[in-house]
């Protein structure tokens, strides 16, 4: 099987010859989707991470208890819900 070989301006300078088995199959585009988008992923750095529980500064005790004070329940002192800062 030969196909028409083209420079970078589109002229056609040639033919060149291809193997039958390889380039004589029907066009799939969910197979070349699936491919590029595995590439792309493969490509990424992945560098996102996430502070662990020792990471955080503050918060290892409640402020609190949590009922019978009439106020908001709070799990940490991070994060006050509820406390006017001025």
């Amino acid at each position: 099987m030969e196909i028409p070989l083209k420079n970078s301006r589109g002229e056609a300078v040639g033919n060149i010859e291809v193997s039958e088995q390889i380039f004589n199959i029907p066009f799939r585009a969910a197979l070349v989707h699936q491919v590029m988008v595995a590439h792309l992923a493969n490509r990424r750095v992945g560098t996102a991470s996430t502070k662990t529980r020792a990471q955080v500064r503050g918060g290892k005790a409640k402020p609190w208890r949590q009922k019978g004070t009439g106020r908001a329940r709070q799990g940490s002192r991070v994060v006050l819900i509820g406390v006017v800062v001025a």
